[in-house]
C-alpha cells in the first residue's frame, strides 16, 4: 500500500510541476534547461523550494529526477529535424543572438549538463552527438534540409 500512496504522491508533483511550472516554457530544450538547472551538480539533489514546502523532500527528489529523465528521452526520440526545431526555438529566447549562444555551449560543451544523472552512457553519447551537430549548424547560420535533403545557408549569409 505505501508504495501506491508513494507513486500517487509523485504523479501529483509531477503534475503539478509540468502544469505550474514546466509548462511556461515553450520548447522542450527550454523545459529540459530548466529541470538539469534545478539539480546542484556536485550533489546530484533537485532542489525546488516552492515543492519542497508542499511535498516531502524525498518525494519531490524522485518527481524532479522522473520528470528530467523522461523530458530527455522525449528529445532524443523526436527526429533531429525536430530537435533542430525546438532547440532553435529554445535560443531564440536567450538575450543573445542565437549562433552565439551555440558558439559559447560548443566550446564550454555545456550541453552535457543537461543529461540526467543516471541514463545509460550510450544515450549521453546520443545526445551529445546531436547536439554539437545541431549546435555548429546554428553557428554556422545553416538550417536542417528536410528528410533526405542537404543543409543550406540561410539567405543573407
Amino acid at each position: 500500500m505505501e508504495t501506491l500512496d508513494s507513486f500517487q504522491q509523485n504523479r501529483r508533483i509531477i503534475e503539478d510541476f509540468t502544469s505550474n511550472t514546466l509548462a511556461g516554457f515553450s520548447s522542450e530544450f527550454g523545459r529540459l534547461v530548466y529541470l538539469a538547472s534545478l539539480r546542484d551538480l556536485s550533489t546530484g539533489v533537485y532542489e525546488h523550494a516552492g515543492l519542497e514546502a508542499i511535498y516531502p523532500y524525498e518525494a519531490v527528489q524522485q518527481a524532479l529526477l522522473q520528470c528530467h529523465e523522461e523530458l530527455f528521452i522525449r528529445i532524443l526520440e523526436m527526429p533531429l529535424e525536430k530537435q533542430d526545431e525546438d532547440l532553435r526555438l529554445y535560443l531564440k529566447t536567450q538575450v543573445q543572438k542565437s549562433g552565439k549562444v551555440a558558439e559559447r555551449w560548443q566550446t564550454l560543451q555545456a550541453y552535457r549538463v543537461l543529461a540526467p544523472t543516471d541514463v545509460p552512457e550510450y544515450l549521453r553519447d546520443l545526445f551529445s552527438s546531436n547536439l554539437h551537430v545541431l549546435l555548429e549548424m546554428i553557428e554556422a547560420g545553416e538550417v536542417m534540409a528536410p528528410s533526405g535533403a542537404s543543409p543550406h545557408q540561410r539567405p543573407g549569409r
